[in-house]
């Protein structure tokens, strides 16, 4: 059953370890702990929001940078989050496009194996 609330968690565990990927592999990349739930959730809103904007800005005025849009929308969800947030800092340019990427890897990795993590117990 893929349900709503299945969805948003497999999307908050995919934030959430994506976050702590980019923090745990990037010394200019520095989460507080103690906020850290709070981090994902501003972190997930955000990227619900920028996720599809940029995707409808992208398919109308840039086709071109279509098969882009899912690490511009990361890059626009970390800037976001960090300026809204103090959980989470990241300094130095080439921190962000490695953050971006990383982030962006993460979710990617998360959101493929967790529909088949779920889908083997469901056959049972």
């Amino acid at each position: 059953m893929n349900t709503l609330g299945t969805r948003v968690g497999v999307a908050l565990a995919a934030n959430a370890v994506a976050l702590v990927a980019a923090a745990a592999l990037l010394d200019r990349v520095s989460i507080r702990t103690a906020w850290f739930p709070l981090l994902v959730v501003v972190f997930s809103l955000v990227g619900l929001l920028v996720g599809p904007l940029v995707g409808a800005v992208v398919r109308d005025r840039a086709p071109a940078l279509a098969s882009g849009a899912g690490l511009i929308a990361t890059l626009l969800t970390l800037v976001v989050t960090d300026l809204v947030s103090d959980s989470i800092q990241i300094e130095g340019l080439l921190t962000w496009v490695l953050a971006t990427l990383i982030v962006w890897a993460a979710v990617l990795a998360v959101q493929y194996v967790a529909p088949r993590l779920t889908a083997g117990r469901r056959r049972r």
